[in-house]
């Protein structure tokens, strides 16, 4: 019949039945495709081919993009790359690593060198000025020492000098320790209050400062009975042009006669008092605020020497002291090592300043003493100081 088609039929509705729906005609759609009138029938041949065809659809332009955004070789080894485990940090030692330092240290040494260049030139031809050749006749580096002041270095001086080089040298290193170690391995308790427990460099470090005070006090008692104060304190207002002088001849690298055994120059004499009688209170004073000794009820005493004042200073004290040994023990070997080590660790010299220093007694005493120092920082650990500190107190590992 014209403009009708036959009725797809599908599955029978029920089982062994006919197809659904019955054979028939329908009028034709123009321009429509011919679909079965009942919306529940769906024929199940169909479909798979519809869904294979629809995923294929799906799947070409998913396949399309991917080639479109596929890396080039390139970038691909970049990826790589980036991906690739990376090489360990280097360690810091502070705010650099070893190579770091070990570059800041050459650039440093460096620019010392540059700098001391500078200073020696700089100072030679200010000191061949008319006027500076003046100065430095009129003010040579040291003054004439009242007629009383005693000649020569006794032995006890020399005695003092070591024993003070050796409790600072233990000092020194106590110090940094309870600076730097936040969780120190042992731990000592005084027996009266067994809770007040500090670190065991700790105590070793204040117990030193014990031997340390005792030692500057018989040491000034000393320099008080038997007249040695006046080689070291100053007694005319001369001493600070002829510091000025000295300092000069120092930086030209043209350095003023010594003779420790007679006279100290200037410059030495103020820092010999800057030492003993500045420094020395200073440091005692403020490592007394942060000691175990500091009383508990302060009252007033506090706001008078507040503990944050103490650390900023006690700890610039020591450096100090650093500082003091390391240009005295250059300036010893530097103007006459024989003879000045003989002064202070033989005690034998002589008023005259050209007297042969070719004895090797000083320096045998002297190396003497450096074995004893070493070895006594060496020594100086937890195993040894443990069975010391509990004569005292009572010791705990942490």
């Amino acid at each position: 019949m014209a403009g009708t088609v036959a009725l797809r039929r599908g599955l029978p509705r029920v089982a062994g039945g006919e197809p659904w729906p019955p054979a028939g005609l329908a009028p034709e759609r123009a321009g429509a495709p011919i679909v079965a009138e009942a919306a529940d029938v769906k024929p199940v041949a169909s479909a798979e081919p519809e869904a294979s065809a629809e995923s294929e659809a799906s799947a070409e332009p998913v396949a399309s993009a991917e080639a479109s955004v596929a890396p080039e070789p390139s970038a691909r080894a970049s990826e790589a790359r980036s991906t690739a485990p990376s090489a360990p940090e280097p360690v810091r030692h502070g705010p650099f690593t070893t190579r770091q330092w070990v570059g800041a240290t050459a650039v440093g040494l460096v620019g010392v060198l540059v700098v001391a260049a500078l200073v020696v030139l700089g100072t030679r031809w200010l000191l061949d000025l008319p006027a500076m050749r003046d100065f430095l006749v009129a003010y040579p580096g040291e003054y004439r020492l009242p007629d009383a002041a005693p000649v020569g270095i006794p032995a006890w001086l020399g005695w003092q000098h070591f024993f003070n080089v050796f409790l600072m040298a233990l000092i020194v290193k106590s110090g940094l320790q309870v600076r730097t170690e936040r969780r120190p391995k042992a731990l000592w308790a005084p027996k009266r209050d067994p809770k007040a427990k500090i670190g065991l460099p700790a105590w070793f470090h204040q117990s030193l400062d014990v031997f340390w005070l005792a030692n500057g006090v018989l040491f000034v008692v000393l320099l008080a009975a038997t007249g040695q104060w006046m080689r070291i304190v100053p007694t005319s207002w001369e001493v600070f042009p002829n510091a000025l002088s000295a300092a000069l001849q120092y930086a030209s690298l043209d350095w003023p006669t010594e003779n420790g055994w007679v006279n100290y120059n200037s410059l030495q004499q103020l820092a010999y008092f800057a030492t003993v009688f500045l420094a020395a209170p200073l440091a005692a004073i403020t490592g007394y605020r942060m000691s175990m000794w500091w009383p508990k009820r302060q009252g007033g005493l506090a706001r008078v020497i507040p503990m944050e004042w103490a650390r900023r200073v006690h700890f610039p004290v020591m450096l100090y002291f650093v500082a003091f040994t390391v240009v005295h023990v250059l300036l010893v070997f530097a103007t006459g090592a024989l003879r000045n080590l003989n002064h202070m660790y033989a005690a034998r010299g002589s008023a005259d300043p050209t007297a042969s220093a070719d004895d090797w007694t000083g320096f045998w005493f002297f190396a003497a003493s450096l074995v004893v120092i070493v070895g006594a920082v060496v020594a100086a650990r937890p195993l040894v100081l443990a069975p010391i500190a509990r004569l005292f107190g009572t010791v705990t590992a942490r």
